[in-house]
């Protein structure tokens, strides 16, 4: 499922309002709290050691310059290894059994705080990838129609080819597209500055939430393991030397320090609605019971990394474990493509929509044909067969079997019951039993090609209900959009299905087609009165005419509407498969 069918499904589960309602629910419950996740006060202040060398007593640089000359290094050197020694000695006495500095290893401590850390970002990780790791566009696409629902309505609107083309009927389609096009970039251009920080910032939080979600800790926690030397690793499984994990914690703070407040109710809501999509349409599902639980645990999951902020002094940490007291996490980047992604994934479905509405048109314009051809007579839609068209894929939902030979197949059903029935049999009935053939092979072949005509509309019938829930392909679509299976998975074995049908439709309408050109050549042949070519006349063309010789314009007319037939199928195929 691409990009715009994902959002498609979404809105048609949720329209506007119900979102809106929804989301005011949940806000009373007050699941998740505001308090800041890193505050500043859990930054140790940053260390200038040159400055802070030159605001030492004279004495004080005296005395390093005379140890300097002991242990074989500068002075300022010296003065640093104090620094560190000292913080390391207040990491250890305020944060007893998390780090031994004299050894230069991480401790038990540590890795249980880690181990707490890693419950909550699965919990997340698991969330996300359901959702923005699922599909980025839609669900910024989604996220945003909650945000600026007003602009959603808008796009529905201003910007669709059909409300245009409804309000302008006298538009071409070109001007259609003009007018489309025109309409989405005013739109897009009228989202102003807190509109977009809004956005901004929850996409940012999204990628700080995905950093530390999908943060290595197992590679970490697997470094508190009996594969260390023995010598730096006194009591294994339980420490860990410093150098080990010291490159992935970095990336871990950074995640942190950039994860400085919890996301918004409203992006949460999007990520988990997003997330148990594939729920909704479940007879039993509470949509609102299964946000609230998945909110509570998302609280429960921010608490956690609260909680690991304000014990652990991560950053002063580092500095100790790497010897430099300058180090600084830095800020995760991340949501400044949100408004390139949103607003390509709109111009995207956009085209897709006027292709939509132009390939409608033609089909509109070829039932007008149809009408002409059936002469006014009412052909109905058959009940399960539905073309792949925008119209009835939004009055009808998005998951429907749509199939691309379903105008054909609706065609043939009026053929069968109007066309062959009323007017044509009256000509092929008396050459079937009648007719003296010259040649055996035109016999046989007309015979074959009466009879898969006669067999048409059971043929179609026939097709049209195995599309149906009791039918075999009916119900393996419907098997196939129930099962519990990797998105990707699933879309395989939905397009697998999809395309069964789609060949076995074709096959129907090929069997047609080739049975229509057969008895068109062989009407031709007859009508003419000529012997001798590859589809000559009737032995018995005289007698089967008459002395009036009515017979003759009845072929005539059966004739010319198997060709109309023939070439109204070839340009309904052109439409069909043009998309």
């Amino acid at each position: 499922m691409d990009a715009a069918a994902t959002f498609d499904r979404l809105v048609a589960e949720l329209p506007v309002d119900e979102r809106r309602e929804f989301l005011s629910r949940l806000e009373a419950l007050g699941t998740l709290s505001s308090a800041p996740l890193f505050a500043e006060e859990n930054l140790s202040e940053r260390v200038e050691l040159e400055k802070r060398f030159g605001e030492c007593s004279w004495y004080y640089r005296l005395y390093l310059g005379i140890m300097s000359t002991f242990k074989g290094k500068p002075a300022i050197k010296v003065f640093e290894d104090r620094l560190i020694g000292k913080l390391g000695v207040r990491i250890e006495t305020r944060y007893p059994g998390i780090y031994d500095n004299r050894r230069g290893a991480f401790l038990a401590g540590f890795r249980d705080e880690l181990l707490s850390l890693k419950d909550s970002a699965r919990f997340f990780y698991e969330a996300l990838d359901g959702s923005v790791g699922r599909d980025r566009a839609a669900f910024f696409a989604f996220l945003a129609s909650i945000e600026f629902d007003f602009l959603h309505s808008r796009f529905e609107t201003e910007a669709d080819p059909y409300a245009i083309a409804e309000a302008s009927p006298g538009f071409s389609e070109s001007e259609v597209r003009v007018q489309a096009n025109r309409a989405l970039e005013s739109i897009l251009q009228s989202i102003d500055d807190d509109q977009r920080r809004r956005m901004y910032r929850n996409v940012r939080s999204l990628s700080c939430l995905r950093e530390i979600a999908s943060f290595l800790f197992d590679r970490v926690l697997s470094s508190f393991s009996g594969t260390a030397p023995a010598a730096l690793l006194p009591s294994a499984g339980t420490n860990c030397p410093a150098y080990l994990i010291l490159d992935q914690l970095k990336v871990l703070n950074d995640a942190l320090f950039s994860f400085d407040f919890p996301p918004s109710m409203t992006l949460m809501e999007s990520v988990f609605l997003f997330d148990l999509q594939e729920k909704m349409g479940e007879r039993d599902f509470d949509m609102m019971g299964e946000t609230r639980k998945m909110l509570e645990q998302a609280e429960e999951a921010l608490g956690r990394i609260r909680a690991f902020n304000k014990r652990l002094p991560l950053t002063a940490i580092i500095r100790c474990a790497s010897r430099d007291l300058e180090y600084v996490p830095q800020a995760v980047t991340g949501g400044e493509d949100w408004f390139p992604v949103f607003r390509d994934f709109w111009r995207k479905k956009m085209e897709d929509r006027f292709l939509s509405f132009v390939h409608d048109r033609r089909l509109s314009q070829l039932a007008e044909a149809l009408g002409t051809y059936f002469r006014g007579k009412d052909v109905p839609p058959l009940e399960h067969a539905v073309p792949p068209s925008a119209k009835y894929r939004k009055e009808l939902g998005p998951d429907l079997i749509v199939i691309r030979s379903a105008f054909a197949l609706r065609f043939l059903a009026g053929f069968y019951s109007t066309v062959f029935l009323g007017e044509i049999n009256r000509a092929l009935k008396p050459v079937l039993i009648d007719g003296e053939f010259y040649k055996r092979e035109n016999r046989t072949e007309f015979t074959d090609a009466y009879n898969e005509i006669l067999k048409l509309g059971d043929a179609v019938r026939l097709f049209d209900s195995r599309l149906g829930p009791q039918g075999d392909l009916g119900s393996r679509w419907e098997a196939a959009q129930k099962e519990m299976a990797q998105v990707a998975v699933k879309r395989r074995r939905l397009l697998a299905v999809a395309k069964e049908i789609d060949d076995e439709a074709g096959l129907v309408v090929g069997r047609a087609v080739k049975a229509m050109r057969s008895l068109q050549s062989i009407l031709a042949g007859i009508i003419s009165g000529e012997a001798g070519g590859r589809y000559d006349s009737l032995a018995n063309l005289g007698a089967l005419s008459g002395r009036s010789g009515s017979f003759i314009p009845i072929l005539e007319n059966a004739l010319q509407r198997i060709e109309k037939a023939v070439q109204l199928l070839g340009e309904i195929e052109a439409a069909e498969f043009d998309r």
